[in-house]
């Protein structure tokens, strides 16, 4: 069985074909600044690149120039559409309208129209490109895979705001998460190399946008973003955790609006605010602290000391932690972040191996950067929400028999 797994952003569409048989990806590629000019998509497989740059004015013509990419006649990877059997997609929000994976209809995306407003951007890309999917290969099963379903099963004294509950009735007000798809790939990894009855875990998935997560015999009991990707700990452009009376101050002094703070609490501020570098990218954050910049170290402590925080947080709630897992592009590449995270949890039985940790080792599913004798497992393991999504509309083609 071949699944195509779509994840459209608001102007883009990033795509990978998987053989769910084997879990091989087949071929992966991307469509870049859809509704502009230069608009390029660029796909790999082992028969060869294709790139090359052609205007897609929205995500229908994006989807179109996919299907033409696996099914070309010199580098692609399939002789027809008719060979992907399913097609899965990432959506953003479920809300608490749906707490497991469903099959796009005209029911479930009614849902979806309805929740577009928690997340506007990337929901009307989710669900313009769900239906023109549905358009272009009508038939084709289309599973819809939310970002927060994963989160679904926290219970209500670490999701709710402490706003009136009747608000919180009436308008959803509440911590959802997001990442889910990550911290349910690496949490159920981690539970499988623990290979116990009852487990502790903590995800740590670090990148331009980042949260951690509690994980308790494999379901979310808590995690760092809230009723947006916003809440939580610092990030690459976002502030993370604010006092929203520091919010109106500081707009009245800038001159914003709600909806303009809102904008620049999540594009202009995070490591990029404080270091000033551009998008917060880590690795120019570490080049200005070798160059002097006491900003730039400044927000590697701060982003050191949410990571240890929260994990710390998270240890008291779940009355310990067997296992620390780090994953995304920073928690998966960065050693002197993780090690500056950890620095401080020996009381909570974690002892690193700083050789290991240094050497970046990204070998195996899990590799651990924990000491043997370390009373916390800790490990490194390379996310893959990819096949979390493949997975999941697997099991929904299969459940229609």
């Amino acid at each position: 069985m071949k699944i195509l797994v779509i994840n459209a952003g608001s102007s883009s569409l990033k795509y990978q074909l998987i053989n769910i048989e084997n879990e091989e990806v087949i071929a992966k590629g991307i469509c870049e600044k859809i509704g502009i000019e230069d608009s390029k998509i660029t796909q790999k497989s082992a028969n060869g690149v294709i790139s090359y740059e052609k205007y897609m004015p929205n995500h229908k013509v994006a989807m179109q120039l996919v299907l033409d990419a696996l099914t070309d006649k010199d580098k692609g990877v399939i002789a027809s559409t008719k060979e992907i059997d399913a097609v899965g997609h990432r959506v953003l929000h479920g809300k608490d309208d749906f707490n497991c994976s469903v099959l796009a209809n005209d029911e479930t995306l009614a849902i979806c129209d309805k929740n577009t407003e928690f997340g506007p951007l990337h929901m009307a890309a989710n669900i313009g490109c769900i239906r023109s999917c549905m358009e272009i290969m009508p038939g084709v099963p289309m599973g819809m895979v939310f970002d927060t379903v994963f989160h679904s099963t926290m219970p209500a004294k670490a999701y709710m705001y402490g706003i009136k509950y009747e608000d919180y009735k009436k308008y959803g007000v509440r911590k959802y998460g997001f990442h889910g798809t990550s911290h349910q790939y690496v949490s159920g990894v981690a539970k499988d190399f623990l290979n116990k009855e009852h487990s502790k875990i903590i995800t740590c998935h670090l990148g331009n946008g980042s949260s951690i997560s509690a994980v308790v015999d494999g379901k979310c009991v808590d995690t760092t973003m809230g009723f947006t990707p916003l809440e939580g700990m610092i990030m690459g452009t976002r502030c993370g955790n604010i006092d929203a009376a520091a919010v109106e101050f500081l707009g009245k002094k800038l001159g914003k609006n709600a909806t303009e703070m809102v904008d620049y609490l999540n594009k202009e501020c995070g490591l990029q605010g404080v270091a000033g570098v551009k998008g917060g990218d880590c690795r120019d954050l570490n080049a200005k602290i070798n160059e002097g910049s006491e900003e730039a170290k400044l927000a590697f402590d701060m982003l050191c000391y949410h990571i240890k925080k929260h994990i710390g947080e998270y240890a008291a709630a779940m009355g310990g932690v067997d296992m620390i897992a780090f994953t995304g592009g920073i928690g998966e590449h960065d050693e002197k972040i993780r090690k500056e995270s950890l620095a401080g949890l020996e009381f909570l039985g974690v002892d690193l191996d700083d050789a290991i940790n240094a050497s970046n080792p990204l070998k195996n599913d899990v590799n651990v950067i924990s000491k043997p004798d370390s009373k916390v497992l800790v490990a490194v393991i390379p996310t893959n929400e990819e096949l979390v999504i493949a997975r999941e509309t697997a099991n929904l083609v299969a459940k229609l028999g």
